[in-house]
């Protein structure tokens, strides 16, 4: 398995030395040429049981960087009692965490300009008439103030081409299940 260039952990004090906060390069919307995948960034968060021993009711979810620290909770919908987030909710926040910065990317290299813009997802955990289980649905809004609607819609169409979580939602995405030795 590949491996990522550079795992190296940065704290939020470290990043916070180096300057104000700044959007990624550009550059980042060059090709890649190479014949097989390429890591850039890993990153592992460990998901415990916690007191009902249920990751999904009481579980505690950290990442091995530290910066991911925060209590699960069963939503009241699915008979918890609430008071944590969920994992559709952490589904939701990294979906629109990412479009927004895949849009703002191509709308910096297009040099189109998308103040005050929104992402929401709506991700939703429901039953599947397919085999009776459960399946999750997205729901992707995108609100570009002051940006004309044919170049808004443009951009979002070549924003769902680029965005990985779009990318992943729409082809599925390659996932490795096995026990831990």
């Amino acid at each position: 398995m590949p491996t990522p260039k550079d795992t190296t952990p940065v704290s939020a004090a470290q990043a916070a030395q180096s300057g104000p906060l700044q959007p990624p390069s550009v550059t980042l919307l060059d090709k890649y040429k190479g014949q097989e995948f390429e890591p850039i960034y890993s990153t592992v968060v460990t998901v415990s049981g916690g007191e009902a021993e249920h990751g999904r009711a009481s579980g505690v979810a950290r990442s091995d960087d530290g910066n991911l620290n925060l209590e699960l909770r069963l939503p009241a919908a699915l008979g918890g009692g609430g008071g944590g987030t969920n994992p559709e909710q952490l589904f939701a926040a990294a979906y629109a965490a990412c479009f927004h910065g895949a849009l703002n990317l191509l709308a910096a290299k297009k040099k189109i300009p998308v103040h005050d813009a929104t992402v929401e997802a709506s991700v939703v955990f429901g039953r599947d008439p397919v085999d009776g289980l459960f399946v999750l649905t997205a729901d992707v809004r995108i609100h570009l103030p002051d940006v004309e609607k044919s170049v808004a819609e443009e951009l979002v169409r070549s924003t769902e081409r680029f965005c990985p979580y779009a990318k992943m939602a729409r082809n599925g995405i390659t996932s490795i299940v096995a026990l831990a030795a």
